[in-house]
């Protein structure tokens, strides 16, 4: 077998593994293990190589900022077993009530606060859709609309810190957690209220579709309703400064300000007279399992990623993107729209394990900021959990939705927010200084691809050149040749 096919075929490998609905972990690592296996059987691959192996799982196991995912995952499930989203959403929903779309925008509001303190989609999706829609219907809301609005309130909480999947990015890309944090609260921010902008249009163009509620569904007035909206937002409040504002202002690390935020969901909950032993032994072992999973993944990866670089894969997916027509900007359009099709098949996990650890360095090469790249691959990475058919958000909602709301309902329902964050990647292309003008501690911003970016946006017929090992990059510093690492190993070093 000729050695240039063999990255190729590992990759086709892997695909026809998924396909047949291995288990993602075990489909990295068997993948890899054969063929390293194949590798040295016709000397390509030396026995030296694996020798890697071990430090790199070891490695994974030391790595202090993956503790941050069990943390922010407790936090989450404790706060949604607390009964905290349900109160914000009754309240809120009174306050917007007799707006027309008013408990839709209540779900966006919400949706956003719930993202900003559990991290989690799950726990979002399950809980506005147990709360809210019944509400919604109740009121004559369309299905549609209500199943879309609920479904993709709830993915924001992968985009807005203290987002999981950022974190995993941050650790693909060996960024700092903190910067991606930053990096991302504007763009999160923003689709949200694109998402309320949508509910507003729906609420004019079809007035059916999205009521108002009447004067006497509200069980709250005047001043109780005042003290009840300040009384249920001051805790989430709390918890968000509590947890992201420690960490923007540096006074704490992402593990920290998660363990952090664990503890305050817990005194949250004692505090509403919730805290059981039953509810915190739950919130534990689906931690666990959450935890359990996202490891075992990233261990299994780590196989497939060493013996890919063995079989030069990287210089290989190099080759095919840099050769890409268009520069930095024809990069990022064939990037993104590989992402966006690979998420009507993978989740958010899979694709950040197996898709990222291939682009990063080609996108480091191209001169482009790893922070940038990191959180526009976080908001087209979100449409994963919207597309049809198999979007979990919407597997999530379809668990808790009556009968009566038909799944083509739900699916019909989130296109357009499919659509909306689709124009959010087009927005954060054409204005990078919506991400990397709110990062404080990265020095790599300043002489990034991303003023060449800007420049071909200007003049799309000047593309850029690739970056050369041996030669001058964007930084005016000499690219270093991937396959160096691979070299030192093969020696021993």
């Amino acid at each position: 077998m000729p050695f240039e096919l063999m990255a190729p075929l590992m990759f086709a490998g892997l695909v026809v593994f998924l396909l047949l609905g291995y288990p993602v972990a075990f489909s990295l690592a068997a993948n890899g293990l054969l063929f390293s296996i194949i590798g040295m059987i016709h000397g390509t691959i030396q026995l030296e190589l694996l020798q890697a192996l071990p430090e790199r799982v070891l490695g994974i196991m030391g790595n202090a900022t993956l503790l941050a995912i069990p943390f922010f995952t407790f936090m989450g499930l404790i706060l949604e077993r607390s009964g905290m989203a349900e109160e914000l959403l009754d309240t809120i929903g009174q306050l917007f009530g007799t707006i027309r779309g008013g408990i839709a925008y209540a779900v966006v509001f919400v949706g956003a606060l719930l993202a900003a303190t559990t991290g989690v989609v799950a726990a979002s999706v399950l809980a506005m859709g147990l709360i809210s829609l019944p509400v919604m219907m109740r009121y004559g809301y369309a299905n549609w609309l209500s199943s879309g609005v609920i479904a993709a309130s709830g993915t924001l909480a992968q985009i807005i810190p203290p987002s999981l999947v950022l974190i995993v990015l941050a650790d693909q890309m060996g960024a700092s957690v903190g910067d991606f944090y930053q990096g991302a609260l504007i763009p999160g921010l923003a689709l949200a209220g694109l998402y309320a902008l949508w509910v507003m249009l729906v609420s004019i163009v079809k007035p059916a579709a999205a009521p108002g509620c009447p004067p006497e569904a509200r069980t709250l007035f005047g001043g109780k309703l005042v003290v009840k909206v300040f009384t249920s937002m001051i805790p989430p409040l709390v918890l968000i400064f509590l947890v992201l504002g420690t960490i923007f202002l540096g006074v704490a690390t992402p593990t920290e300000g998660g363990a952090m935020g664990a503890t305050g969901a817990l005194i949250l909950a004692a505090s509403k007279r919730k805290l059981t032993y039953a509810m915190v032994k739950s919130a534990l072992e689906s931690t666990a399992v959450m935890t359990s999973f996202v490891m075992f993944i990233l261990i299994g990866s780590t196989v497939f990623s060493l013996v890919f670089r063995g079989l030069d894969g990287d210089l290989w997916v190099e080759h095919l993107l840099t050769s890409v027509p268009g520069g930095v900007l024809g990069f990022l359009i064939v990037v993104n729209v590989m992402i966006f099709l690979l998420a009507f098949f993978l989740d958010y996990f899979e694709i950040a394990f197996i898709m990222v650890p291939l682009l990063a360095p080609v996108a480091q090469k191209l001169g482009i900021d790893l922070v940038w790249f990191g959180v526009l691959l976080a908001i087209n990475m979100q449409t994963s959990f919207l597309h049809p058919p198999f979007g979990f958000a919407l597997f999530y909602l379809r668990s808790v939705a009556p009968r009566s709301v038909r799944t083509s309902d739900i699916y019909w329902g989130a296109i357009p927010f499919v659509m909306i964050q689709i124009f959010m990647v087009a927005v954060v292309i054409t204005f990078p200084q919506l991400v990397t003008g709110n990062i404080t501690h990265t020095e790599t911003v300043k002489g990034s691809g991303l003023d060449e970016l800007r420049r071909q946006i200007e003049a799309p017929g000047s593309p850029a050149k690739p970056a050369i090992p041996g030669q001058p990059g964007p930084s005016g510093k000499p690219v270093e040749d991937p396959s160096a690492e691979i070299e030192r190993l093969l020696k021993g070093q």
